[in-house]
């Protein structure tokens, strides 16, 4: 099982901690940042979806056009364009970035977002138009004839792409952590995405979404979203966390975010405000601190530490059957960079060496002495 790091691009330079500045469609930024991604051994970067901000498949082509290799992780939302025409969207975003996408589905965790563009469906309804969406735009990319649909959200006759992806399988990745959610993950998802749980939750979630994978004789992967905190000593690394909390409710309180949030619609930022209840530092390294501030509204926890502290937690999470790691800073191009440079490549060389060892150890014995 190999590592994967994923890291979130961000359309200007903005964070907690940091006000949005330039333009809201930064140009320049968004390559900078993206080539930092990449100079810094990232495998993909995501590019959210939010109901005010710029389109994410522009965002991506855009950024895509100053990359070669690094690969890109954009999310979309269903119910805001019908399947037949997303499914050839995508295809040709693929094509033109040479078959480095992959789509994050996202259903959509909150009615205020989804009524901005228009979509007044109830949650628990998402997920089952989020399937049947899922349904068609498979069937766009691999039918090599045109077929007719007739469903409870969409209907089409006659449907057909000619332009289909430039990989031979595109990659989805899914986003929710309700009971529906797990549901359509089992049954859709080439990777499942969780937000920083503590081990023991996110050993729960892995267990359930594969149990609903088992049932229709799938695997599914998982990737969980950290913020990680580095320092040269754990002092100093926690030093710094404090100071990105102070900051934050610095800038919270100047915003129209409001603090103390009523209770999330999100299951996902439900079970963050559980880990929140539990306390501000759980396991050995994940601190809530941020989370607590923002109502577990989003990836919001971190794993603080030195360099091999934060890694030595990314292999717990590894040992769990989570091989994808999204992580993003506080401040998001220097904290790329950092990560590209302490945290990346020191993951992947203790995972490296446990496969070596665990190799040598399942070879006769005479090969394990060569």
């Amino acid at each position: 099982m190999s590592v994967q790091f994923i890291g979130m691009i961000g359309h200007r330079l903005s964070s907690e901690i940091i006000p949005a500045t330039g333009p809201v469609f930064d140009k320049q930024y968004i390559a900078d940042f993206a080539k930092a991604h990449e100079k810094a051994g990232f495998d993909r970067i995501l590019v959210g979806y939010w109901s005010d901000q710029p389109d994410g498949f522009l965002v991506a082509a855009h950024a895509g056009a100053h990359t070669s290799t690094l690969k890109f992780l954009l999310a979309h939302r269903p119910g805001f364009v019908e399947p037949t025409l997303a499914a050839r969207k995508l295809a040709t975003l693929d094509n033109l970035l040479d078959g480095r996408l992959a789509v994050h589905i996202i259903s959509g965790g909150s009615d205020a977002e989804q009524r901005r563009d228009g979509d007044f469906l109830e949650k628990s309804r998402r997920y089952a138009r989020t399937e049947e969406f899922l349904q068609v735009v498979k069937k766009s990319w691999y039918s090599s004839e045109g077929y007719d649909h007739r469903g409870e959200f969409y209907q089409a006759e006659n449907a057909f792409t000619a332009i289909k992806p430039y990989q031979a399988y595109l990659p989805v990745y899914f986003g929710g952590s309700s009971d529906d959610a797990m549901r359509v993950a089992g049954k859709h998802a080439d990777v499942f995405a969780l937000w920083g749980e503590p081990l023991a939750s996110a050993a729960e979630t892995v267990k359930a979404v594969k149990a609903e994978a088992a049932r229709y004789q799938r695997e599914v992967g998982f990737s969980i979203s950290f913020r990680p905190i580095l320092g040269r000593t754990e002092a100093e690394a926690w030093e710094k966390a404090e100071a990105i909390r102070a900051q934050t409710k610095a800038q919270l309180a100047q915003s129209t975010f409001s603090l103390g949030k009523p209770k999330p619609q999100s299951v996902g930022a439900q079970r963050l405000q559980l880990a929140v209840a539990q306390g501000d530092r759980l396991d050995d390294n994940l601190w809530t601190g941020i989370a607590a501030l923002v109502g577990g509204g989003y990836n919001s926890t971190a794993l603080v530490g030195t360099p091999d502290q934060v890694s030595d937690a990314l292999l717990k999470y590894y040992d769990l059957g989570i091989e994808t790691f999204l992580i993003r800073g506080f401040d998001p191009l220097n904290d790329a960079t950092e990560y590209g440079r302490e945290l990346i490549p020191l993951t992947r060389q203790k995972i490296s060496a446990r496969e070596q060892v665990a190799l040598k150890n399942r070879l006769p014995t005479s090969h394990a002495q060569w």
